[in-house]
């Protein structure tokens, strides 16, 4: 088996947990077979001294499909 890993970028204005969801939904909307998700940054955006929004990166590893044919 052979796994391809990419790196990935989930933003949320909730949380850093709704971050790394947004970001998996979305990556599997056209990615498939994701197995792992590794959080190996977090970030947040402030304005006027307030949290506005939560980044969450993440490098993630799916299966590598052979091609049909």
């Amino acid at each position: 088996m052979v796994f391809k890993y990419i790196d990935i970028l989930g933003e949320s204005t909730k949380s850093f947990e709704d971050a790394v969801q947004n970001a998996i939904a979305e990556t599997a909307m056209t990615v498939k077979d994701i197995r792992t998700a590794e959080v190996v940054k977090m970030n947040v955006i402030v304005s006027n001294d307030k949290i506005v929004e939560y980044q969450a990166v993440m490098r993630v590893a799916f299966k590598v499909r052979r091609k049909e044919g």
